[in-house]
């Protein structure tokens, strides 16, 4: 039996997808606090060029990695359309700098495709699959890689 072209015994879960540069990218909804709009924030001397600085919510100190230089994809430029996703990584809240959000998935692990074997081994380390949903490619980022435990510290 199918509902919503997904067999009805499999577990759905459900993604926040959102674009970096020309790519589209989700993560587990589970794993997201909250998205709020940019918000300049303090570099901070020697973190790793992918740690945009900090900024203050609500009291607390939120380190910003930006995603797009994480990914190699270069420093991203922000516009009034991007977004910091804060997520908790590692016991960790970070924020997660990217271009915008741009829907709420709900998918089956069933639909997920593996990360192809042609992909670099950067790309497996941050994707862990792929869902192809209306057309579109939409690779599951892994939060866990995002921020490696060694360099939580410098964050």
């Amino acid at each position: 039996m199918q509902e919503n072209g997904f067999a009805a015994n499999s577990a759905n879960n459900e993604f926040v997808a959102f674009r970096v540069g020309a790519q589209e990218f989700c993560v587990d909804i589970m794993g997201v606090r909250e998205i709020r709009g940019w918000t300049p924030a303090t570099p901070l001397p020697h973190a790793p060029p992918y740690v945009r600085g900090v900024i203050n919510l609500r009291g607390a100190v939120l380190p910003i990695v930006d995603l797009a230089m994480r990914f190699g994809l270069g420093l991203t430029e922000p516009t009034p359309r991007s977004v910091i996703i804060v997520v908790h990584i590692h016991q960790q809240i970070v924020g997660l700098l990217v271009d915008a959000v741009s829907d709420i998935l709900t998918s089956s692990e069933a639909s997920m495709q593996p990360t192809p074997d042609i992909a670099s081994d950067m790309a497996k380390t941050f994707v862990k699959g792929v869902y192809a949903v209306d057309g579109r490619m939409i690779s599951i980022v892994t939060l866990d890689s995002v921020l490696p435990i060694n360099a939580k510290a410098a964050a």
